[in-house]
């Protein structure tokens, strides 16, 4: 799973970043801070077994915080999009690749209006059009990927479309799918330019679904103008956050200033503080106790009720929650909703998928067959010859 941290220059693209995965990019206030893409892990929240089952977890691939699994995810920040991206300008075309293989999208806004599409001071620039532009781009693009061969698809199958579109991330059923709907030609196609441009938007819709990170909500009347955008845009989601505010928080916490747990909207300051970062971090504290800051819940929201994930802990020992050396709920696993234990079996390593013969729900004891779907939170043993 990939998700691709995007939008215009200078929304605090970067800055969300780096609070997402304490990964330090160069946070600078102009257009192209970021010239190579930057890949970091940030986290998705899950509520830890070791809580309801009174244990303490000793975590290998995650991070437990006072109940809280934090499970790592793959993600990337790529440079500022600029409008006309999809034809180069802006250095456009380079960083909407860059994007292709991401499964979802977390655009960042300016919610307090003061910068334009370009990157620009601007006075009350419009957030719904900034979402707008993105959309539109990557639809552009898409349907110029079309275009481009189009001396291909002329008069073929809807499969060679998916051909074209192979190094987009969409599927064979999700090319098909997006067609039906549409009620477009899928055998001999003769798509219009109109036809192609619906394709390329319903395409966009199911394989790079888009949360909205309105930022810089620390800064006046931004707060305000999100509750109006989130009435205009009902359809979209839409998480008002303060980058600047959780990379404070982060970094002081790795610094042992504050004890802060990412999303929470507590945080105390430690004895190891100074007076200046006691009054920097009481400066936040309001915000943050009424609000948070929005950067994890824009990452939890993306993961879990946009791309549809769960999250399932693994274990060789169904009585003990353990593995073979004793470690009590080691990995944290993310998989989508809907997968079975012989899928999942397979997601912990492609041997034990083939000799599955079955396996136990740690917390009932019983044991289930192949096509058994997990649930959120399922502790499970998988069995194998």
């Amino acid at each position: 799973m990939l998700i691709g941290i995007v939008g215009a220059p200078n929304k605090g693209k970067s800055t969300f970043f780096s609070a997402a995965t304490l990964v330090d990019a160069k946070i600078a206030n102009y257009p192209f801070t970021t010239i190579e893409p930057n890949r970091g892990a940030a986290y998705a929240r899950a509520k830890c077994p070791c809580v309801e089952l009174k244990m303490k977890c000793r975590p290998r691939n995650s991070l437990c915080e006072g109940g809280t699994r934090l499970i790592p995810i793959n993600t990337l920040d790529v440079a500022g999009l600029v409008p006309g991206a999809h034809e180069g300008k802006g250095r456009g075309n380079q960083f909407l690749d860059d994007l292709r293989q991401a499964d979802a999208l977390i655009q960042v806004v300016d919610a307090s209006g003061g910068t334009d599409l370009e990157g620009n001071p601007a006075n009350g620039a419009d957030m719904a059009e900034e979402i707008e532009f993105l959309e539109k781009e990557i639809d552009w693009w898409v349907a110029g990927i079309i275009k481009r061969n189009w001396s291909k698809i002329k008069g073929k199958g809807i499969s060679e479309v998916g051909v074209a579109l192979s190094g987009f991330g969409a599927s064979d059923v999700e090319i098909r799918g997006a067609a039906e709907r549409l009620e477009l030609e899928r055998e001999k196609i003769e798509w219009s330019n109109e036809e192609v441009l619906s394709f390329a938007t319903e395409i966009r819709k199911k394989t790079k679904p888009i949360v909205v990170a309105a930022n810089k909500c620390d800064l006046p009347g931004a707060r305000e103008r999100v509750v109006g955008l989130m009435e205009e845009e009902k359809g979209k989601m839409i998480v008002p956050c303060s980058a600047a505010a959780e990379l404070a928080l982060r970094k002081a916490n790795r610094a042992g200033v504050v004890r802060y747990v990412p999303g929470e909207r507590e945080f105390e300051i430690l004895e190891g503080a100074n007076e200046k970062q006691k009054a920097g971090l009481e400066a936040i504290r309001g915000m943050v106790r009424e609000h948070g800051t929005g950067v994890q819940e824009a990452i939890d929201k993306t993961v879990f009720e946009v791309l549809k994930m769960i999250a399932v802990y693994p274990v060789e020992d169904e009585h003990k929650y353990c593995d073979s050396k004793g470690v009590v709920l080691p990995d944290a696993y993310l998989v989508r909703e809907g997968t079975t234990a012989h899928e999942f079996a397979g997601k912990i390593h492609t041997d034990l998928q083939k000799r599955f013969i079955g396996a136990v729900d740690a917390r009932t004891k019983k044991r289930v067959g192949k096509e058994h779907v997990l649930k959120n939170g399922d502790v499970i043993k998988v069995l194998a010859n």
